[in-house]
């Protein structure tokens, strides 16, 4: 059996219960290179084999895969995040779907969730914005054009932008050119949840500027919009007095 692990967003205790027992009983381990947290490999088992697949290709993860399910083993997948969101396994499962390969899915806590708890930031505020958008800049992979920065930043929803930092200025063109103004409220969160974990407060037009002082090159997050500045939303009607609900008579 081979058990696809969402590893959390970089603390090795944000992995979930579940997560957690999997790596525990793991024979053959085949972690996401610089993306996970190397603590979250002092759990596993002494005799157990570790693979860092940043340094392999997709034949050569499905051939140690392969070699594991012959020898009976249990093998697990472990990707940074919850591996749903740009952890490439739909075309790891399609491999082990035809050479018949059992596996199964343990969802982890992403890094867009890492980032709001370090940012102490709610995504979705009354009256500011009910809806996040999780999207990355076209680089080598490309993305669709109906997908653009731009045309995403059109809605004025929360983003949450992956796979993005070495592209700040690009970044900032197509925001400002879908619609936010220059003064937007941006953050950028840099290995949030782990020990060397960093935020900046800044805006849409200071992105690439900010990241320079502080250096940061890569592994974070950048998040747009004004849920980010945390100011001038409604109260919630769910906990309102005069608000009725299943549980509640309102006042």
């Amino acid at each position: 059996m081979v058990h696809i692990v969402g590893a959390g967003p970089g603390a090795p205790d944000l992995i979930t219960v579940r997560g957690k027992e999997l790596i525990e009983q793991a024979d053959v381990i085949i972690y996401a290179g610089s993306l996970v947290n190397p603590e979250l490999l002092t759990y596993n088992k002494k005799e157990c084999l570790i693979y860092n697949s940043a340094k392999m290709t997709l034949e050569e993860v499905i051939a140690v895969i392969e070699t594991a399910e012959k020898e009976d083993k249990i093998t697990v997948r472990l990707h940074t995040g919850d591996p749903s969101i740009y952890g490439a396994i739909r075309e790891q499962m399609d491999e082990m779907d035809q050479k018949g390969i059992a596996y199964e899915v343990c969802p982890g806590v992403s890094s867009f969730c890492g980032a709001a708890s370090a940012l102490k930031m709610e995504y979705t505020l009354p009256n500011v914005t009910q809806s996040v958008i999780i999207t990355r800049m076209a680089g080598r992979t490309p993305v669709p054009q109906r997908e653009s920065i731009a045309s995403f930043a059109s809605h004025g929803a929360t983003m949450v932008i992956f796979l993005s930092t070495g592209m700040l200025k690009e970044l900032s063109e197509e925001l400002i050119l879908g619609g936010y103004q220059k003064e937007t409220p941006a953050a950028i969160v840099y290995k949030a949840t782990w020990k060397e974990e960093k935020t900046i407060l800044c805006t849409v037009n200071t992105l690439k500027d900010r990241a320079e002082q502080e250096q940061i090159q890569k592994t974070a997050l950048i998040l747009v919009g004004n849920a980010v500045a945390q100011k001038q939303y409604d109260r919630s009607l769910l906990y309102d007095p005069g608000f009725t609900t299943e549980f509640r008579k309102g006042i």
